[in-house]
């Protein structure tokens, strides 16, 4: 869950002449929960993108065998400042944390869990999971929420909604006629995208918002730029529709984000999102300490037995800090580099 690396290698292409630019943004692998933990695909953040709107973290993962990969079994680990995620395609999740909530995450269905100030949860796919395959996302909460708002954790299965094209899922915001009933505390949008073969799927978006579509499967292309599985391809401020089409035989499943520019410069370093290099490690410190600024989470069973991760461990202990000064990354304003290889 961490951000630690630097440099992802990002790849551009140019849009068809008429539409939207596109940026197409590459993902890296990365091990969720330590070095022997299962690997997932990371888009967001990096040094030539932090964000789209206030989604500020998109891990892309499966799908895995858990068999071979063991799934997926977080210790207990802290958060600050943010709002996770969890979106499946296939498998379950079971969910706790030191806001007393128990939850179940299954495909097509969104729980969503606020930290505030602070909060502490595991994350372990359940014994009768097969195939584990899916989505985590953060959304960084603005400074008016982010040490007011309470732990919270909020489960919403959207309808399947049909459109021209296909098929979607809102989770978050509005899109196609269906709104989410789920608060955030930025305007924003998530949902699942299930495209037709051969078919083009027209939506109609908020011309305010900047987007970013996440391919998990099939042979698609936004605004006519081909976008590979694991890329997310980045538009910026101004479309009122993006056209994604589905060149291949099968259904193609993407994940379309969006929001409108967060405005605020955030300091992301492991699990905690902030504003300051002093902010960030008297976190770590509060953690190592075990405060009650992010509680406990006793019902945690890993998949070492109660209380334990397959490795032994009861909970996740956070990095050595850099002896340098942590600084924010300055986002790029929100218009697509299509053409701008180096990200300069």
């Amino acid at each position: 869950m961490s951000n630690t690396e630097q440099a992802p290698e990002k790849m551009q292409c140019a849009a068809r002449p008429g539409n939207a630019a596109v940026e197409i943004i590459t993902s890296r692998e990365v091990p969720l929960g330590g070095p022997r933990a299962m690997p997932v695909r990371r888009t967001l953040p990096q040094r030539k993108r932090s964000l789209i709107g206030a989604w500020c973290f998109v891990d892309h993962y499966g799908p895995d065998d858990v068999s071979v990969t063991g799934g997926m079994d977080v210790a207990p680990h802290p958060h600050t400042g943010l709002q996770t995620v969890s979106w499946l395609f296939e498998g379950e999740i079971s969910h706790h944390d030191s806001g007393d909530h128990h939850g179940t995450v299954r495909p097509g269905e969104l729980n969503l869990m606020t930290s505030g100030a602070g909060i502490a949860h595991s994350e372990v796919s359940t014994p009768e999971t097969t195939t584990l395959h899916g989505v985590q996302l953060w959304l960084a909460l603005p400074d008016s929420a982010r040490s007011t708002a309470p732990r919270n954790f909020e489960h919403y299965a959207p309808p399947l909604r049909e459109v021209e094209g296909g098929q979607v899922l809102v989770f978050l915001g509005e899109l196609a006629g269906e709104h989410s009933p789920v608060e955030t505390f930025s305007p924003l949008v998530g949902a699942e995208l299930r495209i037709a073969p051969g078919q083009t799927m027209a939506l109609g978006v908020n011309p305010e918002f900047e987007h970013g579509l996440l391919v998990d499967a099939g042979e698609v292309e936004l605004e006519g730029v081909a976008v590979q599985r694991a890329e997310l391809a980045y538009t910026g401020l101004g479309a009122e529709v993006l056209h994604v089409y589905n060149g291949g035989q099968d259904t193609a499943r993407c994940l379309l984000i969006g929001g409108e520019p967060f405005g605020e410069e955030i300091l992301m370093w492991w699990n905690f999102v902030g504003r300051t290099d002093d902010e960030i490690r008297e976190f770590r410190q509060q953690w190592q300490d075990r405060t009650e600024r992010f509680g406990q989470v006793p019902e945690y069973v890993g998949h070492g037995g109660p209380g334990r991760n397959s490795e032994g461990m009861s909970w996740l202990p956070a990095p050595t800090l850099p002896n340098a000064t942590i600084r924010a990354r300055r986002n790029p304003d929100p218009v697509a580099r299509p053409e701008n290889g180096d990200g300069s």
